[in-house]
């Protein structure tokens, strides 16, 4: 089974900033989507701290005799740690903190992590399904029955994480592994895409564009023309 992968990152159309990150190992072994929070400077500098401190330890791991699932976790913490002793050194970005998830194509069946709304999804025969859970007071709530889904949508308070890197108290890393096989698609995104399009516009434009690069345009435009109200960032990879 082949991987082809792409991947692109737009700041949108209201923000002067992009504070998302993304990282695509350029042979096809794991792929990353941060999206940073708590100030222009200090969403962009936690990002891409955790986007660089992910790929330094997967890579300087990647041969060892761990557990794909340890070294998610491993990486994940790592990135946490990194984030935090940032904040202590920059005071003025002590707030700071940054969704991530990644996918990881290390053994038979590929593993996954994640912190935040940033998500992962499966695109298979015209259906899309949502692989993550958003850590989010909204999310939260939905699951409890307290909203709909309607009002979750529109709700003031959809963007509240309950979970994120960048938090001393940080315990649990939600990690899985996904059964994939030949035709599927996996879609990596921020919730700049999701806020904008909802899971039916996003699926359609997949089944209209089966080139990853057309798709993922696609996508990107769409995003734009709904508002482009966050930054848009996707990573999309197709099993060949």
């Amino acid at each position: 089974m082949k991987l082809r992968f792409t991947g692109l990152s737009n700041p949108g159309l209201v923000r002067f900033s992009n504070q998302d990150a993304y990282y695509i190992d350029p042979e096809g072994r794991f792929f990353i989507v941060a999206d940073g929070m708590g100030g222009h400077t200090g969403g962009e500098e936690a990002s891409r701290i955790a986007t660089q401190i992910i790929r330094d330890y997967l890579l300087q791991h990647w041969q060892s005799d761990l557990e794909t699932k340890v070294l998610l976790e491993n990486a994940f913490k790592q990135a946490n740690l990194a984030i935090v002793r940032e904040q202590k050194l920059q005071p003025q970005c002590s707030d700071m903190g940054t969704t991530a998830v990644t996918i990881v194509f290390r053994e038979q069946q590929p593993a996954i992590a994640h912190v935040g709304d940033s998500r992962l999804y499966l695109f298979r025969e015209a259906a899309l399904q949502q692989v993550t859970t958003d850590h989010t007071w909204i999310n939260m709530a939905l699951h409890q029955g307290d909203i709909s889904k309607q009002e979750a949508r529109n709700h003031p308070w959809r963007h509240i994480l309950s979970r994120c890197l960048g938090r001393e108290e940080l315990d649990l890393i939600d990690i899985q592994t996904i059964n994939v096989r030949l035709g599927d698609r996996l879609l990596l995104c921020s919730d700049g895409l999701t806020e904008e399009l909802s899971d039916e516009h996003i699926a359609f434009q997949l089944q209209s564009h089966p080139a990853i690069e057309k798709a993922s345009a696609a996508l990107l435009e769409a995003a734009l023309a709904s508002g482009g109200k966050d930054n848009i960032t996707v990573v999309l990879i197709a099993l060949e």
